[in-house]
């Protein structure tokens, strides 16, 4: 506007188009006389939706507004908008009013940059565990054929291997089986193999409206198609897998259902056991990615061990040792399977690295591994505890011995999580936007905080007073003091 020295808000922009389109309801209305008002109205939501008209989070008209713009009475507005609600276009929140919900859609992710930001594991920085970890590493270079660690290797991992990957699995399976386990580099690329074996063209990955960003990244390199499955507090919703199965195009099912990246979820056993059931029932496979299960103490039964003959199990050393390994295990559901996984695998990858394996085999059988989840899973917890002193418990989902947690925003704050996201990047604080989780195009309004990596517990705790200063003041206030 000329002259305007003040900001214009999404919000403003919205009441100034509104007009203009209700209108057009009501032409709609009083030229479809033989629709009933109500349904007619749902439908123009969901057309708008199609169209792009109305966006996700775009907010409605109160239902008085409505009645009065388009000519009908209040009840029929009511009507209306359980109807929009029904067909998932719509949502409302008490105080806050209506808002676009859009779809739960199944979407071929575009390529492109996907944002990335790696969910880093703490670094105790303990002198006598730094000092083991490197003692058994000069142990393994002082005692074993150093030629033997640089040839080519059947894929799979050696005897030794295995063996170390059965003392990790054995943590969470109550049924390992030697045959059924591969050693692999890293889990992301477990997750590449699997998914090119599984997935036929024009087949669906069902996957949660919140998900691992790499799932996202491997569906677009591989061309492969997400459906996304609604979530609530507890995971993905029964009713929307099984209603998907029954169409008969689901070609898997991936979870990661133990302190979810990035939500902080672990899925109660009486969900794991109602997907299990449906996965049985429709025979379909299931990706387990249990990348943060070692960090809980109470873990949940493993899928794996509800449904063991669909059910491909993941662990790893990257959240809770170190990443840079590239070091994972899993567990197939058959002897055959993993046959054919580790034809996958070696066409793709040829095979793991046998000095890495090595590495991570002594450091598994010694302790040393275990030594250092438990100064992860301790040094998380006390960093967690200065989070819920600096931003409240009731803003954050967080569960004891994770490196993140899960920040909503308050609506007061009128923060954009994408520009909030870099406004604390700027500060030091690991922050990602919940966009760069989202499946459905519906992303909620909040953000993934990491607090491992290289930093200490009192920077963790100076960038803790970062967040709360920015998410308690206005985004157009921060705009005019940075």
């Amino acid at each position: 506007m000329p002259g305007c020295n003040y900001p214009i808000y999404r919000e403003e922009l919205i009441a100034l188009m509104s007009t203009h389109e209700l209108q057009r309801w009501r032409h709609r209305l009083e030229s479809e006389k033989g629709t009933p008002a109500y349904r007619l109205i749902a439908d123009l939501i969901e057309e708008d939706v199609d169209s792009g008209r109305l966006q996700a989070r775009d907010r409605l008209p109160t239902l008085r507004d409505l009645a009065s713009a388009v000519g009908i009475n209040y009840t029929t507005a009511a009507r209306a908008y359980n109807e929009a609600r029904a067909r998932g276009l719509i949502d409302s929140h008490p105080g806050s009013g209506t808002f676009v919900k859009g779809r739960t859609v199944s979407v071929q992710p575009s390529r492109g940059d996907y944002e990335m930001t790696m969910n880093l594991m703490i670094e105790p920085s303990i002198p006598t565990l730094v000092e083991q970890v490197r003692d058994t590493a000069i142990s393994v270079m002082a005692q074993h054929d150093l030629y033997s660690m640089l040839r080519y290797q059947a894929f799979g991992g050696s005897p030794r291997s295995k063996e170390a990957a059965l003392k990790w699995l054995d943590q969470r399976l109550s049924r390992a089986v030697p045959e059924q386990v591969l050693v692999c580099p890293g889990i992301h690329s477990a997750l590449v193999g699997l998914l090119t074996k599984l997935v036929d063209p024009g087949k669906l990955v069902c996957v949660e409206s919140l998900a691992y960003p790499g799932i996202k990244a491997i569906a677009a390199q591989l061309g492969l198609t997400l459906h996304s499955l609604e979530r609530d507090a507890d995971g993905p919703l029964v009713r929307p897998f099984e209603e998907v199965c029954k169409q008969g195009n689901v070609a898997v099912l991936y979870l990661n259902p133990t302190i979810q990246n990035p939500t902080t979820t672990t899925i109660p056993q009486s969900r794991r056991e109602a997907l299990a059931d449906v996965a049985l029932r429709y025979s379909i496979p299931i990706i387990e990615d249990d990348a943060y299960t070692l960090l809980s103490e109470e873990p949940e039964t493993p899928i794996a061990d509800l449904a063991p003959e669909l059910t491909y199990y993941i662990m790893g050393t990257a959240k809770c040792f170190g990443p840079g390994l590239r070091s994972a295990f899993v567990h197939a559901p058959s002897r055959r399977q993993a046959q054919r996984f580790a034809g996958a695998m070696r066409a793709l990858y040829v095979m793991s690295s046998p000095l890495v394996d090595e590495l991570v085999s002594s450091w598994i059988l010694d302790g040393t591994a275990e030594a250092m989840r438990k100064a992860i899973r301790n040094e998380a917890i006390a960093r967690l505890k200065l989070a819920e002193q600096y931003l409240g418990r009731q803003r954050i989902a967080s569960a004891k011995g994770a490196f993140h947690l899960w920040l909503k925003l308050p609506k007061a704050s009128n923060w954009n999580p994408s520009e909030l996201a870099v406004q604390l990047r700027g500060h030091g604080v690991s922050a990602v936007s919940s966009a760069a989780f989202s499946t459905d195009n519906n992303p909620p309004d909040a953000l993934r905080l990491c607090f491992g990596g290289p930093i200490s517990r009192d920077i963790w705790e100076e960038g803790l007073q970062h967040v709360a200063d920015l998410i308690d003041q206005p985004a157009y206030l921060s705009s005019l003091t940075t």
